[in-house]
Order: C-alpha cells, then structure tokens, then sequence
C-alpha cells in the first residue's frame, strides 16, 4: 500500500496522469475504468500494470489477478488515487499501457483533426469516429493530447478501433489521400447532404473557434450543414457527428443500434 506522495511508483504514474511530455517519454498512458481495460484488452493491449485505490473490494482486486497473473499490482491510498484519475468519484482501478501505435495507409474513410485543442471535444469526436466506421484520424500537433486520460475517457475505448497519428503532416495527408476530402465551411454553396460519399472520402475538422487554415482549407470541397438562420454553427464534436454519419446513411453499411450514454 503506497500513502506517501514521494513514492517513486506514484511519482511516475503521476507523470502520466498529469504531462503530456512524461507520457511520451515513456510510451505509455494511464487508463481510467474498467470499460477501458476491457477495450484495451479486447485490442490485444496488455496493461504493464494495474492501480487499485485502497477502498477496492477485495474480490474486485482478486478477479483482476486472476485474469491477468503476470501484471503487477500497486495499491494506492484513496487520497493519491484520486490525484491520478480524470473525475470526481474514482472508479477505484488504473491501468497503465503502453500507447499503441497503429497507422492504417489503406483507409478509405478518414479524419483530419486540425488543432483541436479541447480534451471533451476531442474524446468525443473519435468516440463518434469509431461509431461511424471511420478508420483512421490524423491529428496535428496543436491538438490536445490524444492519450490524456481525459481524451482516453471521452473517447469510452476510441483510441483501441481507430488508428491514430499524432503531429501528422495534414498538408501531405490531404495530398496523398485518395478520394475526396471534405470541409464544412459557412456559407458554401453546396450542400453536406448533396455529397457522394460512397467512394474513399476524408473529412477534415478545425480548431474550435478559428476552424480551418486556409492551406487546408484550399485543399477540401467546401460545403455547408444545413441549420437554423438563428444558430451561426455547431460545435466541433456536433458536427462530425452530423458529416460522419451523413457517410454511414449513403453507404448502409453499420447495422448496429446506438445506444446512449453520458
């Protein structure tokens, strides 16, 4: 049972929590929950070490063990516990795992994320992402940290069905690509819903509040979101989920039901 705050193993594992540049460094994050371990685990991801708050219940505790034998055990006091999980009532139990690193070059169905700098808006929109079939996101270097555990929580098992490519070159991306990258832009002349959006297609999402730059804006077919003349736009997460799943509806190919969740 680890209590004081100087303990290496906390310091470390609070560097992943808390620094962009510590969880890099180390090529590793922490998860939060056990629904995100089970994704992990459902993507062949091995945590290196699970992290139990004192208050676990012992079964808990024991049921873990006895699925995964071979990975270590750190008990923490509930007061450090709570410094290393991204909400205000702990799930009582962490995984550290190193960050997969995944990057699909035959996708047909993509996203490019340009400085999206809000940890809620980016764990959503790969939520819907990953809902919608998309394949593969690229992320500029301006975005919010995709392994923060607030974006891990967001994106509820996201980052384990996408591949993700973090400081990607979009410029060389959108160049490469070989369908259609689209743009949502105000006042476009076209129409989101007159798209085709049955061949390989890309959709490229800016920053909350300066959208787009133009270099990649120049790059993507324009085109607007129909809404109310009382409402000037919608925020980022909202519109991907619209784009994307505009693409699922052309292709009738996702026949799942949705299910709601906070």
């Amino acid at each position: 049972m680890v209590t004081s705050r100087d303990n290496a193993r906390y310091q470390a594992l609070r560097g992943l929590a808390s620094e962009r540049r510590a969880r890099r460094q180390a090529g590793a994050t922490l998860i939060d929950g056990e629904h995100l371990i089970e994704s992990a685990l459902a993507a062949g991801i091995t945590p290196r070490r699970l992290v139990f708050s004192a208050s676990s219940q012992a079964n808990r505790v024991a049921g873990w063990q006895a699925r995964l034998p071979r990975v270590p055990l750190l008990h923490l006091s509930d007061e450090l516990f709570a410094t290393l999980s991204p909400v205000d009532s702990p799930t009582g139990v962490l995984a550290e795992i190193a960050i997969p690193t995944r990057v699909d070059t035959t996708a047909r169905f993509v996203v490019l994320l340009e400085d999206i700098q809000d940890p809620g808006n980016l764990g959503a929109l790969l939520r819907t992402a990953a809902a919608a079939g998309v394949e593969q996101a690229y992320l500029s270097t301006a975005c919010a940290d995709v392994w923060s555990p607030k974006v891990l929580r967001g994106g509820q098992g996201a980052h384990f069905r996408l591949g993700l490519e973090e400081r990607a070159d979009l410029l060389a991306v959108a160049r490469d690509f070989p369908g259609s990258l689209h743009a949502a832009v105000l006042g476009a002349g076209v129409s989101l819903f007159d798209l085709n959006l049955r061949d390989p297609v890309a959709f490229a999402f800016g920053n909350e509040g300066a959208g787009l730059s133009e270099a990649l804006r120049a790059l993507a077919r324009p085109f607007s979101i129909p809404m109310s003349d009382q409402v000037e736009s919608l925020n980022v997460a909202a519109a991907a989920a619209v784009c994307l799943f505009e693409r699922v509806r052309q292709q009738g190919l996702l026949t799942g039901t949705a299910s709601v969740t906070a």
